[in-house]
């Protein structure tokens, strides 16, 4: 991976619309040149896809919750129970496995507080795979993006 790669993520990162021309001119190469960096960075998996930014808000999941899980007991069977809980769950945006304190942190998106309950007690509490259960509302987001760092 070069510079130009480099660049070709980074403009991609920032307006996946951008046309091959666009691009070209963007990183100073050939559209010749830029379609086939860019199709190498995709069959190499450097481009995982493209995706269209919602504003959730517009569409009514207005709130933002972090939560947190501890698994009732720790085995790869429990495991995999969760993982498919939460593969099944659109309104999980983000699940990570944690050490320390608690197991999992999950990153929910729910339209109002009663819809949040309903995850929280209806969904997550009664899973035979789950102890405990923490829930923080976010107040503010200062800085969400899935541009990654590539200098």
């Amino acid at each position: 991976m070069d510079r130009y790669d480099r660049k070709i993520l980074e403009e991609l990162q920032q307006d996946a619309r951008l046309t091959n021309n666009d691009l070209s001119e963007r990183v100073n190469l050939s559209p010749s040149q830029c379609s086939r960096r860019r199709t190498r960075l995709e069959q190499e998996g450097f481009i995982r896809g493209y995706f269209a930014g919602l504003d959730r808000n517009l569409l009514g999941l207005g709130i933002v919750n972090i939560i947190t899980v501890t698994l009732d007991t720790h085995n790869r069977d429990n495991a995999r129970r969760f993982a498919r809980l939460v593969e099944g769950l659109p309104e999980v945006l983000e699940a990570h496995s944690l050490t320390g304190e608690m197991d999992y942190l999950l990153k929910v998106v729910t339209p109002d507080l009663r819809a949040l309950s309903g995850f929280v007690n209806d969904v997550l509490l009664p899973h035979e795979s789950v102890r405990h259960v923490k829930s923080a509302i976010v107040l503010d987001t200062l800085k969400e993006t899935h541009a990654l760092p590539l200098r």
